[in-house]
């Protein structure tokens, strides 16, 4: 309990999977939570259930791809809370599952705008109010293709492992002014993204999918959002305080072959 006491988090891509785990961890810790999504219903009810349990939550619709309403959103967030002091990059699409040559530009850009723009719009309007408090933690969600490759999904590959450099770049850049930035690469997780990737692959039978996919991993299982949230809620935490530029694995064995 209260690891992360006192702290403003803004978790992008709030509303489901990943990003639902980690702002209720967060918040079941002592942070304060800004709960960004395009979900409406999703994030309304996040926010709801987080008041209801007595913790400090709002929602604003933002759309990461976008630099207006990012820059919109964060404004608020200050101008409500007093500051940020952890930004947890989670907003991400699979996007198409198509080899590289019938890719088209949209489709292309679709993913980067949301997975790699959406970083970078992100943390750029969050910066500031770190730099003014001379301190923060901004944690991204890479993936385990943002360290090794697969012959499937290249826009989502591509798209990760630029978050992967972002991260370290940042962590450089901002370290003088108190800042941490790292990434944490899940394996695979069972989330709807996940559960729509198996579907767009062909998949009818979802559990026995589900199955076969765990097989990948050293641990022989998929992981659960909570495995991600919890990692999220130490870098987030001033137990990580030496920690920057870092990649957190939590990947069951994926990436230990």
């Amino acid at each position: 309990m209260n690891r992360t006491l006192g702290k403003t988090c803004v978790v992008t891509g709030a509303a489901l999977g990943i990003g639902r785990a980690c702002a209720l961890r967060l918040a079941d810790e002592g942070a304060r939570l800004a709960l960004f999504d395009v979900l409406d219903s999703d994030g309304i009810a996040l926010q709801d259930e987080m008041r209801a349990n007595g913790h400090e939550a709002r929602y604003w619709h933002v759309d990461v791809s976008s630099e207006v309403s990012v820059r919109a959103a964060v404004d608020e967030v200050v101008a409500h809370f007093g500051g940020v002091d952890v930004l947890v990059n989670n907003a991400g699409i699979s996007g198409i599952n198509k080899p590289t040559h019938e890719i088209s530009e949209a489709e292309w850009d679709r993913v980067q705008g949301v997975n790699v723009k959406g970083v970078f719009f992100c943390t750029k309007h969050v910066l500031p109010c770190m730099r003014r408090a001379g301190k923060g933690s901004i944690i991204n969600l890479s993936s385990i293709y943002g360290l090794v490759g697969a012959p499937d999904v290249p826009p989502y590959h591509a798209s990760k492992g630029a978050v992967t450099l972002m991260t370290k770049t940042d962590a450089l850049l901002y370290a003088a002014d108190g800042i941490r930035v790292n990434s944490v690469h899940p394996g695979f997780i069972w989330t709807p993204m996940v559960a729509h990737y198996l579907s767009s692959s062909g998949a009818t039978d979802l559990d026995s999918a589900r199955k076969e996919l765990g097989k990948l991993h050293a641990l022989g299982h998929v992981g659960e959002p909570d495995d991600i949230a919890w990692g999220v809620v130490y870098l987030a935490s001033d137990e990580s305080k030496f920690m920057t530029g870092a990649e957190l694995v939590i990947d069951g064995g994926y990436t230990a072959r």
